[in-house]
Formats: C-alpha cells, sequence, structure tokens
C-alpha cells in the first residue's frame, strides 16, 4: 500500500524548517520516502517555503535524479557513459526499449520496470555496466542482457506490438 503524501512531507518539512536553501534535500528525502517526487508533494513545499510550484518543478527538472512519476517494480539502468558507449550500450539500450516498449525515462503501464539512461555507473572497468534492481551486472552483451531479462524477469522473447 503506497504511502499518505500529505504526513510525510509534512515529517520532512518540519525536519528542516521553512528554509529555501533545503529545496534539494528536502526533495531527495520525499523521493526516498515516497520513490518519486508527487505532484500534491511539490504543492506542499511550496506553500511551506514560499516558493512557487513552478521553481519547484524547474528544481526537480534540471536534476536528473528526481522521478516525477512512480517508479517501476523493476528499474533497469543502462550505462550511456563513454567507456560503455563505445561497447554498445546504445544498442542495448533500443533492444530493451523495444522489449519493454517504453523509452528511456519512461515506465511500463503496468509500473513493472522502469528504464532509466545514466551517464555513468562508475563501474567503467566493466563497462558496459547495467544496474537491475541495485545489481551491477558488468561486461554486458546484448544477448546476455536479453537473457537476463527473459529468464530473470519474464520479460517477452519479443518485442510488444504497437511501439511507434
Amino acid at each position: 500500500m503506497a504511502k499518505s503524501i500529505i504526513p510525510v512531507v509534512e515529517q520532512i518539512l518540519d525536519h528542516y524548517g521553512a528554509q529555501r536553501q533545503n529545496l534539494i534535500p528536502i526533495l531527495q528525502d520525499v523521493q526516498d520516502e515516497m520513490g518519486y517526487v508527487p505532484e500534491e508533494a511539490i504543492r506542499l513545499v511550496a506553500l511551506r517555503l514560499s516558493l512557487s510550484e513552478n521553481d519547484i518543478f524547474g528544481v526537480a527538472t534540471f536534476y536528473s535524479q528526481f522521478r516525477l512519476t512512480p517508479p517501476g517494480r523493476h528499474c533497469l539502468k543502462l550505462c550511456e557513459g563513454t567507456a560503455c558507449h563505445v561497447r554498445g550500450a546504445g544498442q542495448m539500450m533500443d533492444t530493451v526499449s523495444r522489449k519493454l516498449n517504453i523509452a528511456p525515462g519512461e515506465t511500463t503501464p503496468d509500473r513493472e520496470f522502469s528504464l532509466e539512461r545514466v551517464m555513468c555507473l562508475g563501474s567503467c572497468a566493466l563497462a558496459p555496466a547495467v544496474v537491475v534492481d541495485d545489481t551491477v551486472y558488468g561486461r554486458m552483451t546484448q544477448k546476455r542482457l536479453e537473457k537476463l531479462l527473459e529468464e530473470r524477469y519474464a520479460v517477452p522473447e519479443h518485442p510488444t506490438p504497437g511501439r511507434d
């Protein structure tokens, strides 16, 4: 069951007080508790910090660490930093995107999977690197990634029809 937004956000705001310089830590804590930064949380933070919702939305969309939609049950992060890119990360991203029928930054309609593009996982020696549910898989190949998704996460072998 999802946590109620209002008490969670109010507790976080009480911890930080109404100081604007705490906006990013406040948003980080909201996301840690809720899994994302809901629109209602943005409204509550705006009221408490005497900022506009647009100001807070601007900060939340500027930093790639913040999600404004609920994440999937499983999160796939594909590194596209230089080392991973030159070793085929772009092709793996295309394959996973087709298989899940979502673009990077999106979540499947059933909220089973989220797909994220990251610019560095800090695992360049293991390039290309993929993180699935906080587990790092190094020296990944397109074939190994497909097998992992099919066997461990029951992703169908063929892409979902209907993707434009």
